[in-house]
């Protein structure tokens, strides 16, 4: 059998960023993310330490805990540049 040319999955848990506006499931997720993650601002933006460094999601993004412990930051739909 041969190797995969990628590492599997590492398969675990996930909340999606709510809405700014949501008060109840931000106390959620920001309970969740502990000490490895803090809103920014009151647009709902929400800074996550992962394996690759600080990363910022928004609204709808979802941030994935891995098995290992890690998590990561899974972007939802295309994202706008300012000039």
């Amino acid at each position: 059998m041969r190797p995969s040319p990628s590492p599997a999955f590492d398969h675990g848990a996930a909340l999606r960023v709510p809405p700014a506006h949501d008060g109840r499931s931000w106390t959620k997720l920001l309970y969740w993310l502990g000490a490895d993650g803090h809103a920014l601002d009151e647009t709902g933006l929400v800074q996550v330490s992962t394996p690759n460094g600080w990363m910022v999601a928004r609204p709808g993004d979802w941030i994935v805990l891995s098995v290992g412990g890690q998590f990561h930051v899974a972007h939802a739909g295309p994202r706008t540049l300012d000039a």
